[in-house]
C-alpha cells in the first residue's frame, strides 16, 4: 500500500536531532504493523498540495502547530484538497490537526476548547465497535499535544471514541475518512520533551499531569494496525 503523507509541519530543531521529523515518526510506526507500506511525502506547509488524489492509494495528515483556523492560504488549499479526496472516496486518515482539518473541510466546526491544553496521555473509551477495530478493546489511550478540538461534526461523521475531555476524539465519516485528535506517532521521550519545551505555553501544572500520566501503556501499535485495516478496508470498498 502506498500512503501518501500530507506533511502540515516540522518538528521543532530544538527537538528534531533527537527525535527526527514526522515523516520519520510515521514510518516508523506504521512500518511496525507493515513492513511493506511506502510513503510519499508533500510539505503542504510550503504549500506543496497534491494535484492527483490517485498518485497514491491513501492518504494521511499530519499534527501541526497550526490551527485550522488560522486562516493560512495552504491551509485553505488543503481544505479543498480534502474536499476533493471526500467527493471521490478516496481513504484519508487525520491525525490531530488532520482530524480537525477534516471536520472543518466538510462543513464541521472547531474551536480552541476551554478544557485548555491537552499533553501527555489521554485516556478514551470506544463508544461502538467497528469491524476495522481488530484486535479489538474497548479503550484507546494516545499520546496527544492540543488546544483545538472539534466542537460540530460534520454531516455523515459519527463519533467512535472519545472521553470527558475530548468528546470528539475518534470518528469515522462515511466509510473511507478516519480522523483521531492523538498522535499514534509520538513516543513518550517526544512527548516528553515536547511538553517541556511548551511549558511556558501550556503552563506547570499541566505539564506536571502530563509528564505523570506518561507512566502508563500507549496503545501506539494498537492504533497503527487499526488504521492500516481502515486504508485497506476503504480501498477494497473503492474498488
Amino acid at each position: 500500500m502506498r500512503i501518501g503523507l500530507l506533511q502540515c509541519d516540522d518538528v521543532a530543531p530544538e527537538l528534531c536531532e533527537a527525535h527526527g521529523n514526522y515523516p520519520e515518526m510515521f514510518a516508523a510506526l506504521f512500518r511496525r504493523v507493515d513492513p511493506t507500506l511506502e510513503f510519499q511525502v508533500w510539505r503542504c506547509l510550503d504549500g506543496e498540495i497534491p494535484d492527483d488524489i490517485d498518485a497514491v492509494d491513501a492518504w494521511m495528515t499530519t499534527g501541526s502547530k497550526y490551527g485550522v483556523n488560522d486562516g493560512l492560504p495552504w491551509v485553505e488549499a488543503l481544505c479543498g484538497f480534502v474536499r476533493e479526496l471526500w467527493e471521490a472516496g478516496k481513504p484519508l486518515v487525520g491525525i490531530c490537526f488532520g482530524h480537525q482539518l477534516m471536520a472543518k473541510a466538510l462543513g464541521g466546526e472547531v474551536i480552541k476548547s476551554d478544557r485548555g491544553w491537552g499533553v501527555g496521555m489521554s485516556f478514551n473509551r470506544i463508544q461502538s465497535r467497528a469491524e476495522w477495530m481488530e484486535p479489538w478493546q474497548p479503550g484507546l489511550d494516545l499520546l496527544v499535544s492540543h488546544q483545538d478540538q472539534i466542537e460540530a461534526l460534520p454531516p455523515e461523521a459519527t463519533v467512535v471514541g472519545g472521553s470527558d475531555f475530548c468528546p470528539h476524539y475518534l470518528m469515522q465519516i462515511g466509510e473511507h475518512f478516519l480522523g483521531v485528535q492523538g498522535h499514534p506517532e509520538f513516543t513518550k521521550e517526544y512527548s516528553r520533551d515536547l511538553m517541556a519545551l511548551r511549558r511556558e505555553l501550556v503552563g506547570d501544572e499541566r505539564v506536571r499531569e502530563g509528564q505523570s500520566s506518561l507512566s502508563t501503556e500507549v496503545d501506539d501499535t494498537l492504533m497503527a494496525r487499526w488504521i492500516v485495516n481502515f486504508m485497506q478496508r476503504a480501498i477494497a470498498l473503492r474498488d
